[in-house]
This record gives C-alpha cells, sequence and structure tokens, in this order.
C-alpha cells in the first residue's frame, strides 16, 4: 500500500504540480486515502497508475474537480471503473514530443524510415507533418493544423528544413486507432483535464493520421521488433525510437530490447525518464523537482526534456 501511495505523491508534486491542479489535489488526496489505496491494491501493478485512475474515471463520465465528488463516484463505481483500468493502458500519444525527436531525426542520413516503439494511434510518426516554434526559429509546413512550441536551453542543432520520411510503422501491445471513436476518446480522456491546447493539438494531428493511417503492428517489443524492422525499405536510414515507454516495461524486459534494439541496423532514439534504459550513462545534473525524460540517441544523452514535449535542454 506505501508504494501506491508514494507513486500517488510523487506524480503530483513531479508531474503535475503547477499543470493540473487538478489531478495534484487528487493524487495527494489519493495518497492518504486507506480504503482507495486498499481498492487499487486490488490490481496488478501496473493497473495501479494515477494516470490511469483518473483518465479511466474520465471516460466513464466521473468528476475530478472536486475530491468529495470523486471519491464518492469511486466508491460506488469502482466494479465498473476498475474493469476500465484493468483492459485500457496509459497510451498518452503526445505530438508534441516530436518537438524533442526534430533536432535529432534532422541530423541523420536522409530519408528516414521510421519505427516507433510504443506507437498508441502513431501521432509521434508524423513529426514532418507538423509546424514548430523553438523560441523565434520557426520549421515545418505553416500551414499544417498541428503548431508545436518548445523552449530551447543550450546548444541545441535547430533543424532548417523537415526530415524526409518514406516509411511510417509502429509496434504496440496494444495499437489505438484514431479512425476509432472509442480509442480516440481514451486518448482525450489521457490529456490532463486543464490542458485544452493538447486536446486541441490531438485532435488536429488525429485529422492527419487519418488521412495516412501508418502501419501499425499488435506485438511484443522484444520477440516482434526485428520482423518488422526488417519490412523497412532499403536505401532509407532506419530510426527506432520510443518515448516515455520503457517504464512501463519490467527490468528484464527493458534489458533484453536494449540487446535488440543495439543489434538492428538502425539509429536508435530514446527520450524516457532517468535510469529507465539500462546501459545509458548520465552526465552528473543537478537534481530537478520536476520530472525530466532524457534524450538519446544510440544510447548517448544528449539533452533532457519536458515529459510532453515543452522544452529541450541540450546538453
Amino acid at each position: 500500500m506505501t508504494a501506491t501511495a508514494d507513486w500517488y505523491r510523487e506524480f503530483g508534486r513531479r508531474e503535475t504540480r503547477g499543470l493540473s491542479p487538478a489531478y495534484e489535489r487528487l493524487s495527494q488526496a489519493v495518497a492518504e486515502d486507506g480504503e482507495l489505496l486498499a481498492l487499487l491494491d486490488t490490481l496488478p501493478e501496473p493497473k495501479r497508475q494515477p494516470n490511469l485512475l483518473f483518465a479511466a474515471a474520465r471516460y466513464l463520465g466521473g468528476p475530478v474537480e472536486s475530491w468529495h465528488a470523486f471519491r464518492d463516484w469511486v466508491s460506488r463505481h469502482w466494479a465498473e471503473l476498475s474493469t476500465v483500468m484493468r483492459e485500457r493502458r496509459t497510451q498518452t500519444n503526445e505530438p508534441g514530443r516530436c518537438a524533442t525527436l526534430l533536432p535529432v531525426l534532422a541530423l541523420l542520413p536522409q530519408p528516414l524510415a521510421l519505427l516507433e516503439v510504443g506507437a498508441s494511434a502513431g501521432l509521434c510518426l508524423y513529426p514532418d507533418a507538423y509546424h514548430y516554434r523553438y523560441g523565434s526559429h520557426h520549421v515545418g509546413a505553416t500551414s499544417s493544423p498541428v503548431r508545436i512550441d518548445c523552449t530551447v536551453r543550450g546548444a541545441v542543432p535547430l533543424p532548417d528544413r523537415m526530415p524526409t520520411v518514406v516509411w511510417r510503422a509502429g509496434i504496440d501491445l496494444n495499437p489505438l486507432d484514431v479512425r476509432d471513436d472509442e480509442d480516440l476518446r481514451w486518448l482525450d480522456c489521457l490529456i490532463w483535464p486543464e490542458q485544452q491546447h493538447r486536446r486541441e493539438r490531438l485532435r488536429a494531428a488525429a485529422g492527419i493520421v487519418r488521412a495516412d493511417p501508418p502501419h501499425l503492428v499488435r506485438g511484443d517489443l522484444v520477440t516482434d521488433l526485428p520482423a518488422l524492422a526488417a519490412q523497412a525499405p532499403a536505401g532509407a536510414t532506419l530510426v527506432v525510437f520510443h518515448t516515455s515507454v520503457l517504464a512501463y516495461v519490467p527490468p528484464d524486459g527493458r534489458r533484453a530490447f536494449t540487446e535488440v534494439v543495439r543489434s538492428l541496423p538502425a539509429r536508435w532514439i530514446s527520450n524516457e525518464a532517468p535510469g529507465v534504459v539500462p546501459g545509458i550513462v548520465e552526465p552528473t545534473t543537478p537534481t530537478s523537482e520536476r520530472l525530466t525524460t532524457r534524450l538519446a540517441l544510440d544510447g548517448q544523452v544528449l539533452g533532457c526534456a519536458a515529459p510532453h514535449g515543452q522544452s529541450l535542454e541540450w546538453w
């Protein structure tokens, strides 16, 4: 029970503070509620995630603005709520993360064949379809309905042109389809309630993906990745990438994945929480109260980023 409580405290303190007042309040309150923690602990550990609980409640029409209303609703709807939590996954598909990938993609030999691990609905497979603003530096089609702002620090190699993508594929245990209304509604519920700009961006990106769906495969990131990678076209630089995925994979699975991805004829971009990717040695940096991810190319850390692509610091 203590581990679950700590999970909620950390989510409120490091992830939602200053970004989602509603989720910050709920996280801290859940962490102090023994009865609700006991209910959560009846679920498998991966299904106790704060964002999964809150998204599932919103998916079912539950209130999240008031702790007392939320607490009462959860008590009355636990059977239905826990069923959704067991069936669904935290598959936040944030196109804003492309802002942290783009500088690395632009450095690689073109054209590119993109393969995303933990692709969800594949919205991050379209970095060339969005418009970016890195401070005063703009890149991408000004006509794109998806606008992404990213604050930069350090010597970020800002691209002057978009990468050339000739192939897009993704692998996921449960790939989502933005052409399916319920899948799109679930993605919408994973966005924190106050962040309307992310919600609008999700819908705009979904419109782009609907018009040209990627090749998404249901499979395991270890056993099924090589076969999908082998489908990449010759003459293109294969780029295997993942953002905020490996935290949901057991340590043995992480190690097996890194062995597989290093064996492929591919460049490898990871953007994960500190300490999650085996074998990556981080530079010594000041600790931060705010959660950040580590951006790395072929196992070499390049910088740190905000989880939803709001900022990028080059090391």
